[in-house]
C-alpha cells in the first residue's frame, strides 16, 4: 500500500510542479524523469540489499531509458523532480532532501577517486537550473537556488541564490517561492554586472563632484 501512496505522491508532485502536464496518463508514460526516480528506487534498495552488480544494471537501464544517469547508491529524499532530465547525473555518494526540483543536464559529481563522501548534500526545497554543475562533498542549504549554467564548489547558505563560474551567492531569503515553482532563470542576478553598475554610479558622481 505505501508502495501506491509514494507513486500517487510522485504523479501529485509532477501536476505541482510542471504546469505542462494534463492527464495521469501523460504523466506516467510520457515523463522521463519520473520514470528515472522510480527506477531509482528499485535499484536503491537492491543496491542496500548488496546486490551490487544487479543494482548497476539496473541503474543503467534506466539512464539508457531515460538519458538520466542515478547511481543506486545515491539518496534521495521524497517529492524529488527532474524537469526535463536529458544529461542529469547524479553520483554515488549524492544525499538529496525531500521537495528537490533539478532542470536538465544538472550534474551532481565527486572530485575524489577515493571511496568517501565525494558528492554533495542537498538540503530541501532547494532548486538548480539548467546545466548547473554542483562538484564535491559541499552542503547546498534548504531552500536555496542554484542559477543556470552555475558551477558550485563551495558550501550554499540557506535560502541563497548562487549564479556564476564559479558560483557566488547573491541573495538571501528569496521572496518568489521556491517549489511550485517560479525560478525565472533569465531574471537571476549578475554579480559581475552589478558591480560594474556600482562603479559606474560612482565614477559618474566623482566626476560631478
Amino acid at each position: 500500500m505505501k508502495i501506491f501512496q509514494r507513486i500517487r505522491e510522485d504523479i501529485d508532485n509532477t501536476f505541482r510542479e510542471d504546469p505542462a502536464a494534463r492527464s495521469v496518463a501523460e504523466v506516467i508514460f510520457c515523463y522521463p524523469g519520473l520514470h528515472a526516480i522510480w527506477l531509482h528506487r528499485v535499484s536503491h534498495w537492491i543496491w542496500k540489499k548488496d546486490f551490487r552488480l544487479l543494482a548497476r544494471l539496473l541503474s543503467h537501464l534506466g539512464r539508457f531509458i531515460t538519458g538520466i544517469e542515478i547511481h543506486p547508491g545515491a539518496e534521495i529524499g521524497r517529492r524529488f523532480f527532474i524537469d526535463h532530465g536529458m544529461g542529469v547525473v547524479i553520483g554515488e555518494t549524492t544525499k538529496i532532501g525531500e521537495d528537490v526540483l533539478i532542470y536538465q543536464g544538472v550534474v551532481l559529481g565527486g572530485v575524489s577517486s577515493k571511496r568517501v563522501k565525494r558528492h554533495p548534500t542537498i538540503g530541501n526545497k532547494v532548486v538548480i537550473g539548467a546545466g548547473a554543475t554542483l562538484l564535491g562533498p559541499i552542503k547546498v542549504g534548504d531552500k536555496a537556488r542554484i542559477g543556470a549554467g552555475s558551477v558550485v564548489i563551495n558550501e550554499v547558505p540557506k535560502k541563497a541564490t548562487v549564479v556564476g563560474v564559479p558560483g557566488r551567492a547573491v541573495l538571501s531569503s528569496p521572496r518568489k517561492k521556491i517549489s511550485g515553482i517560479e525560478l525565472d532563470h533569465n531574471k537571476l542576478p549578475d554579480p559581475v554586472i552589478e558591480v560594474l553598475h556600482r562603479l559606474e554610479k560612482r565614477i559618474e558622481k566623482l566626476e560631478g563632484e
